[in-house]
């Protein structure tokens, strides 16, 4: 029988997900929540920012906070590249597809009976 301690040992970025990282993580998801909060009501409402300009903040903010979530608590940021991208290409393919089916829609919309 081996001396050595029946301890599961995991891979280096994997022992970086402490209690701290993931304190961290959730914080910098409250700060991104709170800066969406504070644009949708106080500077939308009160013209300080125009509602154009606070959509793509509003997106940006919000890809933001999915990076998050999938790179840290979906641990998608410890696998290897080949499985990110069997993830991520396809999400954005459908991404792409739900813009342009909306943008399709409006015509569909305007046009003349």
């Amino acid at each position: 029988m081996s001396t050595e301690p029946s301890n599961v040992h995991h891979d280096e970025d994997h022992e970086s997900l402490s209690k701290h990282k993931i304190w961290q993580v959730f914080f910098v998801l409250l700060g991104i929540t709170a800066i969406e909060f504070i644009i949708a009501l106080y500077l939308v409402p009160h013209h300080v920012l125009k509602q154009g300009i606070a959509n793509p903040v509003y997106i940006v903010l919000t890809l933001a906070k999915a990076f998050y979530i999938v790179a840290y608590f979906m641990h998608l940021r410890f696998e290897k590249i080949g499985m990110a991208y069997a993830i991520l290409v396809p999400t954005l393919f459908i991404i792409g597809l739900i813009l342009v089916l909306t943008n399709e829609g409006n015509y569909w919309l305007l046009a003349k009976h």
